[in-house]
């Protein structure tokens, strides 16, 4: 059996966890409220303050959604009690970024500002005009919107230019050499 699908979800006490005959899976909780399908052969077993995933077969394909399942129902689990948050910093002398509206604009250098339409159930926040952090309740969604923040100028190795996650090192380059 998976071991990380066999392990139960706890459930904080102000998150509700519904599902139904067909696999559809209700998560609500103080941040807000997230739906999920679960796969064919994939069921889930409520009690008082946990959540238990189980598979109807060894299959390959059972094994693999077993784990998965589970992971994903600990995420949206996590999502509605505290939510997620990425953190993004922009390096280069002139670049900046600021929220208007729904949209993000940033100015990397280019010829024109990069408008980013926000998706709606994803908060972006700016600080000193070059940390950019992004926060909601469902991870893939948050984490796909950073990525695609850092994607229109990704951090380069030469002088360390671009948009870069929090922490993230950069392996720097050194120029050509002058003989």
């Amino acid at each position: 059996m998976s071991r990380l699908g066999k392990r139960p979800i706890p459930i904080p006490d102000k998150v509700k966890v519904t599902s139904s005959a067909e696999g559809h899976v209700t998560v609500e909780g103080p941040k807000g409220k997230l739906e999920w399908d679960l796969p064919p052969g994939i069921s889930l077993a409520l009690e008082k303050d946990s959540v238990c995933v189980t598979r109807s077969n060894d299959s390959r394909q059972s094994k693999a959604f077993h784990g998965l399942s589970r992971a994903l129902l600990a995420n949206m689990i996590v999502g509605v009690s505290n939510g997620y948050r990425k953190e993004l910093e922009i390096h280069g002398v002139g670049f900046r970024a600021a929220v208007q509206g729904k949209t993000l604009n940033l100015s990397l250098g280019k010829s024109h500002p990069i408008l980013y339409p926000i998706p709606e159930n994803v908060k972006i926040s700016i600080a000193e005009n070059t940390k950019i952090t992004v926060e909601g309740i469902d991870k893939q969604v948050v984490g796909q919107v950073a990525a695609n923040i850092r994607n229109f100028y990704p951090p380069e190795p030469y002088k360390g230019k671009g948009i870069r996650y929090v922490g993230e090192q950069i392996r720097r380059k050194s120029g050509k050499t002058v003989q």
